[in-house]
């Protein structure tokens, strides 16, 4: 971990606590910290105030105390033109995978670990005004998670059941009212896991996705734009299992850009995602 990065983490271990409601604090309170530490799992540098197109400036943090927890907190922020980020939904409870999370695995009901982008939106209902690509589903769209099929890991329309392993998104009722994808297989690697959503919860574990309120999850598409390439980082206190137990030891995932232990969630960033949540407690909405 770089000197000033842990120096950055050491202090906001020492931030005394604030109101559960309050403005995000100016850079040098949590707030500052708070900003480095997106900075980092957006890939910026910390304390870049420069918006490039293409960068991101939509991050969704979901924190779990444990591995094996099967709920967590998701706050979405968006970094503004004066660069700092700003809380824009949340915290709110967000369900995760019955085995909590980690690597994620095919028919293995546990959350991926890392940060992902997000891309297609769909719902049983109407768009509700989101930017995002976004399909109204019918009895005829499926998921497809055949680890055989050529369709692996994707939206199918197809009357009847396009593969030997797919999901009616109709039929799977209201929890999928509204969704989005979290891209966390983009080159549909079989095994790797397939149909993982941020979706409407039903107030239980999940099978792998993140859930949340049906309110919530209208906040989000609605405020989500992929002009500003919105991402998810979903992340734990504890390192994550790597095995099918909560708990197993964990992995090292370098050949995955996006794994729990590589990419933006490799090293100082690994180190963010253990602080993180102890600032969010300390951060409210705006």
């Amino acid at each position: 971990m770089g000197l000033a990065f842990a120096a950055l983490l050491a202090t906001a271990l020492t931030v005394p606590a604030m109101a559960a409601a309050v403005p995000l604090p100016d850079t040098g309170s949590a707030g500052g910290e708070l900003n480095g530490i997106l900075d980092q799992l957006t890939g910026r540098n910390p304390g870049d105030k420069t918006n490039v197109t293409g960068q991101t400036s939509q991050l969704i943090v979901v924190n779990a105390k444990a591995a094996s927890d099967t709920t967590g907190t998701l706050t979405a922020y968006e970094r503004g033109a004066d660069g700092n980020w700003k809380p824009v939904v949340g915290p709110t409870t967000a369900h995760l995978g019955s085995k909590g999370q980690g690597e994620p695995a095919d028919n293995v009901p546990r959350t991926p670990s890392g940060t992902f982008a997000l891309d297609q939106a769909f719902g049983r209902k109407a768009n509700p005004g989101t930017k995002m690509p976004y399909k109204q589903v019918t009895v005829d769209d499926w998921w497809d998670s055949d680890m055989k099929s050529k369709t692996y890991n994707t939206l199918v329309h197809h009357k009847g059941k396009p593969s030997a392993d797919a999901e009616n998104l109709y039929n799977s009722g209201p929890v999928y009212d509204y969704a989005v994808n979290i891209a966390h297989n983009p080159s549909r690697v079989p095994g790797k896991a397939s149909a993982i959503f941020l979706h409407v919860t039903n107030g239980q574990p999940t099978e792998g996705c993140v859930a949340v309120g049906q309110s919530e999850m209208v906040k989000i598409l609605k405020w989500l734009d992929p002009a500003k390439s919105p991402k998810i980082t979903i992340g734990v206190n504890a390192q994550a299992p790597s095995g099918d137990a909560a708990g197993a030891s964990p992995q090292n995932m370098k050949d995955s850009p996006n794994g729990a232990a590589g990419g933006l969630l490799g090293g100082i960033v690994e180190g963010a995602l253990n602080i993180l949540p102890q600032i969010l407690g300390k951060v409210g909405q705006s």
